[in-house]
């Protein structure tokens, strides 16, 4: 296959300071959950997007110094720290394109739990995170340090091999930033008032980042253009524009992004693709220099524009490469149908925040590349001659054929529903969720290629069907149901009175079965199906009390970096919302709420409840085949039955999809006594790397 030429654009070289990068795909720094801590995994996950054709992959942030340190990134103090940021700049450029590492202090936004050191900042101020703490207010000896270390920090990244050195001025978060920023920044000195005072370390960093390196390295600016605070910080069409403007000539590239994670790498649910547009757009305009931006960017048509229309120079993202670290090749070979585009749901951000390794809804293979040794488009061929039905075509099911059809198993996969796609396909049709059909697409593109996959919609599988059907392995992903009962977190037993009222599940409102009147939405889940439901039913014309017993509404979206957007809305929306507030027992035509610290209850109005606390697996199928026992099932030519997805344990959407594929990679999900993957650790004592496999 070949693109059409209009696509070319897209691999026209670019000459950034000294380097040139062979095509305009970059994928801008973005945080893994690995790290310092995971440097194997995390230098292979880097190798693997150059493998797919970016060219440029950079780094996520690495600490410069201990006083400014996060707790799972890069870290580049001293040479010490070389190797470790080397093994990632080595591996991409195996496949041929630029390194970039990007260099951070976070200032008062840390509370250095590992170092203790105090935390510094422009102006004393208190830290950002929870921690208790301040941090002091930088002196003259402070801010010289800081210059040294970023300094010394740009020659180890050059020894280490980069090509693309950052100062790193984005995300309301750094210390380049914090000095920019009139809501951080409260100085009398040189250092502070005027715009021209706050951007002179900027300035100086990229002065000493040149002198040091950009003989060899091209040095580039991250810098958030507003904070989404209006006149208190830096604003699009205010001084984050006018720094662009004093400073534009100096750096060899500008990497614009906007405010925090909340607002920069909003989900789908809350922002379309493309939709930082018209806060870049100005900046073309105060510099020559090429300029790179993000915006979830999964069509090549909404690439070509921003390239074309002079927004950008570079197609920036970090979500859509972690969904497809092979985008960029699928586009030059003009395999538009293959490209595993990004829905949007920031499960990336979530393992990262809970300091877990990546993690990808769509793309099971993302932070196995090194442990498990997953590429994300090959695959071993069969080594069996197994013949597999899958009974279930949701998430897991379709991804389990997939992944066994590629590697030329003959498979056959039945779904008791007409339609594919299980729980994705229910829940795109959920307010702000429409982007998860593109797990159900995708698979349903790549199966309906496979010769030897047969997909039997409309078809109910019972056991004595399994038996009949030839197949040696059986894989049952049946999915789970919503509980009617209340069980969840909070409740172990089930509420009192729920046969007095008219109770609802997610499944119900899915099936299209709606309350009426005054609904308690009652979310013991935490994460947006709650949320999603009280949006629909207060659509749908429901009066829509919202209770919860965590403190915050849809708790979990913290991690996904969207829940003060879903409490606003949840609260604009509902007629009254208590959090820290549990449903202690439904009556006719009432609920009891209940505090989750006092007991101390609320009575209200109540015509219908909505259970949003947990799933049970729909598992018959597999225990009605394993009670008839090995040898019956050997007579019927089964040699193994596993389940898979949601019918092994109920969970998000990223977890049914992995466990559907590692199903097709190991022809089983059942846990044993060696460790699947490898690890790597530090001897006591010593500073060396010892890798280890399985459970050696």
């Amino acid at each position: 296959m070949s693109r059409p030429s209009r696509f070319d654009v897209l691999f026209e070289p670019l000459r950034i300071g000294p380097v040139t990068t062979k095509n305009r795909f970059y994928q801008v720094p973005h945080c893994n959950g690995m790290g310092r801590a995971y440097p194997s995994p995390m230098a292979a996950m880097r190798g693997i997007k150059a493998e797919g054709g970016w060219g440029v992959v950079c780094t996520e942030q690495c600490d410069i110094h201990y006083s400014g340190q996060h707790q799972r990134e890069l870290r580049l103090w001293d040479a010490q720290d070389i190797p470790t940021v080397a093994r990632a700049s080595e591996l991409i450029h195996e496949h041929g394109a630029l390194a970039g590492i990007e260099l951070a202090h976070n200032g008062g936004h840390v509370a250095n739990l590992e170092s203790r050191a105090v935390p510094i900042a422009p102006s004393v101020e208190a830290t950002r995170s929870l921690f208790p703490g301040t941090a002091r207010a930088m002196d003259k000896d402070d801010i010289r340090a800081f210059r040294r270390w970023h300094r010394e920090a740009a020659l180890n990244a050059r020894r280490a091999g980069f090509d693309i050195v950052y100062v790193y001025a984005g995300h309301s978060m750094t210390l380049p930033v914090n000095f920019l920023s009139p809501a951080r920044n409260k100085r009398t000195d040189e250092y502070g008032g005027s715009l021209e005072n706050r951007a002179r370390l900027l300035r100086e960093l990229i002065e000493d980042t040149k002198e040091a390196v950009g003989d060899t390295c091209a040095v580039a600016v991250r810098f958030c253009i507003d904070e989404m605070m209006g006149p208190r910080g830096l604003t699009a069409d205010g001084e984050g524009i006018e720094v662009v403007g004093l400073l534009g000539e100096l750096p060899d590239l500008w990497d614009i992004n906007i405010s925090s994670m909340a607002h920069d790498g909003a989900t789908a649910r809350f922002e379309q693709e493309g939709w930082q547009e018209k806060y870049v757009k100005r900046v073309k305009q105060a510099t020559t220099k090429p300029v790179v931006g993000v915006g979830r960017f999964t069509s090549p048509d909404t690439m070509v524009s921003m390239l074309r229309s002079g927004t950008l120079d570079l197609i920036g993202a970090a979500r859509p490469s972690i969904a497809d670290p092979f985008l960029p090749r699928k586009i030059e070979e003009g395999r538009f149908d293959d490209i595993r585009e990004c829905i949007g749901c920031n499960v990336c951000l979530a393992f990262d925040s809970l300091g877990a390794p990546l993690r990808c809804t769509q793309n099971p293979t993302m932070g196995e590349e090194w442990r498990r040794g997953w590429h994300p488009e090959t695959i071993a061929p069969k080594d069996t001659d197994d013949t597999v039905l899958v009974v279930g075509g949701g998430p897991a099911g379709l991804e389990a054929a997939r992944g066994l059809g590629q590697r030329g198993y003959e498979v056959i996969l039945c779904e008791e529903s007409r339609e594919l796609g299980g729980r994705v396909t229910r829940e795109a049709r959920l307010p702000g969720l429409a982007t998860y059909g593109r797990v159900r697409d995708w698979r349903l593109e790549q199966l309906r290629r496979m010769k030897n996959v047969r997909l039997l919609p409309g078809n109910r599988v019972t056991a004595d069907l399994v038996l009949e059907a030839g197949c040696s392995l059986v894989a049952v992903a049946t999915g789970a149901t919503w509980r009617d009962d209340g069980v969840g977190r909070y409740h172990s037993e089930p509420v009192a009175g729920l046969d007095d009222t008219e109770v609802f599940t997610p499944d119900d409102i899915m099936d299209g079965r709606l309350p009426r009147g005054r609904v308690v939405v009652y979310d013991d889940d935490h994460y947006y199906m709650a949320g999603v439901l009280a949006e629909q039913l207060t659509a749908a014309g429901c009066e829509v009390t919202f209770a919860t017993p965590e403190p915050l509404v849809s708790a979990f979206t913290q991690y996904t970096a969207e829940q003060k957007r879903v409490q606003r809305r949840v609260i604009e929306l509902c007629s009254a919302v208590h959090t820290s507030t549990a449903l202690a027992r439904a009556e006719r035509g009432t609920a009891r709420l209940a505090c989750t610290y006092t007991g101390r209850e609320t009575v209200v109005p109540a015509d219908a409840v909505v259970l949003v606390t947990g799933q049970v697996p729909r598992d018959g199928l597999y225990r009605e085949l394993t009670d008839l026992g090995p040898d019956a099932l050997a007579r019927a030519g089964i040699r193994r039955v596993a389940r898979v997805g949601d019918a092994l344990g109920p969970g998000i959407i990223a977890g049914a999809v992995h466990s559907g594929h590692l199903f097709a990679r190991t022809l089983d999900t059942a846990l044993t006594d060696e460790t699947p993957y490898r690890r790597e650790n530090v001897a006591p004592g010593d500073d060396r790397l010892l890798l280890t496999k399985g459970g050696a």
